[in-house]
């Protein structure tokens, strides 16, 4: 799994854990939806640390909760 797939992922268990749409996720975290949709279909990659900690703040969660999973320690990726 790429870095960019673990966050996908872990994006959809919030908004099911909160019950709620990515649009309204998006927006309670002061972005537009359409920054999240392009993220989420793969238009856009690797989402910057403040979107990923405004999606935090819109989930009331921290960034430790959000990179609290094992597949994060799995990822394909390297970066040098």
């Amino acid at each position: 799994m790429s870095l960019d797939e673990a966050i996908r992922k872990r994006i959809l268990e919030i908004v099911e854990e909160k019950k709620i749409s990515l649009t309204a996720l998006a927006l309670r975290s002061n972005l537009t939806p359409s920054t999240l949709f392009d993220f989420m279909s793969g238009r856009s990659k690797s989402p910057k640390i403040i979107t990923i900690k405004k999606l935090c703040a819109g989930a009331d969660i921290t960034l430790q909760e959000f990179f609290e999973r094992d597949y994060f320690n799995s990822t394909d990726d390297v970066y040098n």
